[in-house]
């Protein structure tokens, strides 16, 4: 299997490389630099001295005597030492020595270009002499009438040149080197670092973790956030913005700013953690499960998973429905085998008249509730939940009365029979348990109409009725001391607020619900 280097050991050695790339280019400017500077200082220095010897009268003087090296070649030497230089010739204008470091070239030819200071110029190069390559300057020494009677060739070895350079440039290198071990031993920290925050993973794999993670973020139905401890959202996926009905993409935004119920948003930002806990919004049931994330044992932000529930709580809304219905139905048969045995009594005992009496009130008292609510019902679902509602509250002890003025023959307001059953059933159900509570006979009283404007759904009942400051329509709220109570109200607000109607809360002997849901455009 083919190795592959870590995110951290490639930036180290990048920097490693940056660093020594840097290095080497400063250290080879610099070097040129200084060669430029050294070789103009060494052509400076031997130009002036040549000039200063040239001028001085010693050697006007001595060129004139018959052996002038008796007298220069101290002189030269004196000079040559003072001065720093390799070397300080002197000699006639046809290029005769009459001095030289070396004595024994005395009185030999120069070795080197004269002619420019022939003609009475000042002439510098480098050249290979008797003393090895070096940089000269030869200077032309007049006598009366400006005639060249000598010249003077002063310079300094490649070799002290390149000596001096060395000295310049060991400073240099070693903070060149300095900087290098500096930059390895920074570069190396933050490796360190990268290292344990990437856990050596090496780029290819940090990228494929990545898309991975894109991939899964953004193709799961749950929605999934990250809410940071500042409040802010660090991670929203698409299940997410769908659940929760965001537009657009609310990374940074503040939780606040989103528009969520109160009560959600505080679960978002719990710093305990929840499991599958249910939560209303104005069009879904949610289940909200958090998880606070913690690092160095302070809380960093909460994980926060959302599952739809509403198809859920609604499926289980039309179960609970139906299972009424049977119910009902349970309640009734029970109910006609009791009568039916009446009536066999009476008729066993000689008394048929009283016994068709009997059958004909009872039918006719039942026949009386079922024509009434279908007659006026035109909506199937809504009549038979009003049909068993009547049964199951006959069933409890319950009367529930269905007022005359209730009618529905448009069944085009566009509000869905489940949520009819929702709001309708809810209600009702609630006011059952109100009335068992109350004082008195205990009695339900629903009107269910349609109007000009859209459907009017008022549900009363006997009960103890509700405190004024209370918000029955938030999730948890209930006058029942059992848990998993608390939700049915609010699937009611959360239904009527879905269409844009109203309900309002009233207290008349006790609580009286009425809600208004406008007329539905076709499509809406």
């Amino acid at each position: 299997m083919r190795s592959r280097w870590s995110l951290a050991r490639q930036l180290l050695v990048l920097q490693l490389v940056v660093l020594c790339v840097l290095a080497g280019a400063g250290s080879t400017f610099a070097y040129l630099d200084a060669s430029r500077a050294v070789n103009e200082n060494a052509r400076d220095q031997v130009r002036a001295v040549a000039s200063a010897v040239a001028d001085a009268p010693t050697v006007a003087a001595a060129v004139a005597t018959a052996d002038p090296s008796a007298m220069l070649q101290p002189f030269a030497v004196r000079v040559q030492a003072d001065t720093g230089v390799d070397f300080i010739t002197i000699m006639s204008p046809a290029g005769i020595r009459y001095t030289h470091p070396n004595p024994a070239l005395i009185g030999q030819h120069y070795i080197g270009t004269i002619e420019q200071a022939q003609h009475g110029q000042t002439y510098t190069e480098t050249y290979t002499g008797s003393l090895g390559p070096s940089v000269r300057t030869v200077v032309p020494v007049f006598g009366p009438g400006q005639q060249v009677v000598a010249l003077v060739a002063v310079g300094i070895t490649v070799a002290a040149i390149s000596a001096e350079l060395r000295e310049r440039l060991w400073p240099l290198f070693g903070v060149a080197g300095a900087v290098v071990l500096v930059g390895a031993l920074g570069g190396w920290l933050i490796s360190a670092r990268l290292r344990r925050q990437t856990r050596g993973v090496a780029p290819d794999e940090l990228s494929n973790l990545f898309e991975y993670h894109e991939a899964v973020l953004h193709s799961v139905r749950e929605g999934v956030l990250l809410v940071g401890r500042d409040g802010r959202i660090g991670l929203c996926n698409d299940g997410a913005r769908t659940l929760l009905g965001l537009g657009a993409d609310p990374v940074g935004r503040e939780l606040a700013s989103l528009g969520l119920p109160a009560e959600l948003a505080r679960a978002f930002t719990s710093a305990e953690n929840r499991a599958e806990e249910l939560h209303l919004t104005d069009s879904r049931v949610l289940l909200v499960s958090t998880t606070a994330v913690r690092s160095g044992g302070r809380a960093q932000g909460t994980v926060v998973v959302l599952r739809d529930h509403t198809e859920l709580q609604t499926l289980t809304g039309e179960l609970t429905t139906a299972r009424g219905l049977a119910e009902a139905l349970r309640s009734q048969a029970h109910e006609a085998a009791n009568r039916l045995h009446t009536v066999v009594s009476l008729v066993e005992i000689g008394k048929p008249e009283q016994a068709v009496e009997f059958a004909t009130a009872e039918l006719a008292l039942a026949q009386e509730l079922t024509d009434r609510v279908v007659g006026a019902v035109a909506e199937p679902v809504l009549a038979a939940l009003l049909l068993g509602k009547a049964a199951e509250a006959s069933e409890r002890g319950v009367e529930l009365t269905v007022t005359p003025d209730t009618v529905i023959d448009d069944v085009s307001l566009g509000v869905a029979a489940r949520d009819l059953v929702t709001i309708l059933g809810n209600l009702i159900d609630n006011g059952i348990d109100a009335a068992v509570r109350g004082s008195g006979h205990p009695k339900v009283v629903v009107t269910a109409r349609s109007e000009d404007d859209g459907l009017l759904l008022r549900v009363a009942d006997s009960g103890p009725g509700v405190p004024e400051d209370a918000d029955v329509f938030r999730r948890g709220w209930s006058t029942k001391a059992e848990d998993g109570h608390g939700l049915g109200l609010a699937l009611v607000g959360q239904a009527v607020r879905r269409y844009g109607g109203t309900v309002e809360v009233g207290r008349d002997g006790g609580a009286v619900f009425t809600v208004r849901l406008p007329r539905q455009e076709v499509g809406s």
